[in-house]
């Protein structure tokens, strides 16, 4: 099992092409990042300055690839460069067509792709949403399969053929993925607290494996540790120093989001969905989804087909 897959595609994390931006002179965009988005740059050629609030401006240069976790920046040639906000319809066409975004008063020397990212708000399990508000990939930091990803990116871009937009789609969400093996490798120690540390402990994420595989199962603590081949003493003492839950209440959690992708998605009844999910009963499947959802199943599915489920702060199930 890839428990890494599969919160990536629970939580409803998808991937679309912004701007290209070819710079030169003096120059600056603002972009207006919002909840449940995550927007990334990767400079291509030249530098250029991400400034993000309450951080230090940070330089950036050709290789970089930064991911900006849903806050206002801007990028430009210096700090404090007054920037043009990011006119989202008219990234979205040149997006489709491939258009570039030419700024500044000089020819362009500066080169950056970015690419912008979303997800599910409602899902209580996170990857993206967990991560710190900025996440920084030095060039040359062991990321050969991030450089690669990024430059078949913007040679796709630079010369579409058959199919491109298939390929495109594929590679945005690749270079994600790719980030964050970057960031892993580089920078473990920042990766504490985010629902990434549990791959990082090689007694969590082999449990975590465990509970992604058969999440209907009736699992103990002992029962994990012995799947894990860890004491129980073990399994209960790192399970929570690296993610800050209970292997039961991690489960508890996760099969709440399965059921939930369940009944935004498809049209089986409850009676079919809490068995599949670890629960013997419609009643004490009920109560937990409404302790962590804050609405009972079918009011849930009717919010999320209407349009209008909202996340809610998870609750102990």
């Amino acid at each position: 099992m890839d428990p890494l897959s599969d919160v990536l595609a629970v939580s409803g994390v998808r991937g679309t092409l912004g701007n290209r931006v070819a710079a030169g002179g003096t120059w600056a965009t603002a972009v207006d990042g919002g909840p449940g988005e995550a927007v990334l740059h990767a400079v291509t050629a030249g530098r250029a300055w991400l400034t993000v609030p309450a951080r230090p401006p940070v330089e950036l240069s050709a290789g970089d690839v930064v991911l900006v976790g849903g806050v206002p920046h801007a990028l430009g040639d210096a700090p404090g460069t007054p920037g043009v906000g990011c006119d989202r319809a008219a990234a979205t066409r040149r997006a489709r067509t491939g258009e570039v975004l030419t700024l500044g008063s000089a020819p362009a020397t500066t080169h950056v792709l970015t690419l912008a990212y979303t997800c599910d708000r409602t899902a209580l399990t996170q990857v993206v949403q967990g991560l710190p508000d900025l996440v920084h990939v030095a060039a040359g930091a062991g990321s050969a399969g991030l450089d690669a990803t990024v430059r078949m990116l913007d040679h796709e871009l630079r010369d579409p053929q058959i199919a491109s937009a298939a390929v495109l789609n594929s590679l945005v969400d690749v270079v994600l993925v790719q980030l964050l093996r970057a960031w892993l490798a580089s920078r473990p120690a920042t990766c504490r607290g985010t629902w990434l540390a549990m791959t990082q402990d090689p007694v969590v994420g082999r449990a975590l494996e465990q509970l992604h595989a058969d999440p209907a199962r009736a699992w103990t603590t002992s029962s994990l540790a012995a799947a894990t081949s860890v004491s129980r003493a073990t399994l209960a003492r790192r399970f929570p120093a690296v993610i800050g839950q209970t292997p039961a209440a991690y489960l508890t959690t996760w099969r709440m989001d399965l059921a939930a992708v369940r009944l935004r998605r498809g049209r089986e009844p409850v009676e079919s969905i809490a068995p599949d999910v670890g629960y013997a009963s419609v009643p004490a499947f009920t109560r937990a989804f409404t302790r962590a959802h804050g609405r009972p199943p079918g009011r849930y599915r009717a919010e999320a087909r209407a349009g209008e489920a909202k996340p809610v702060e998870a609750r102990p199930a």
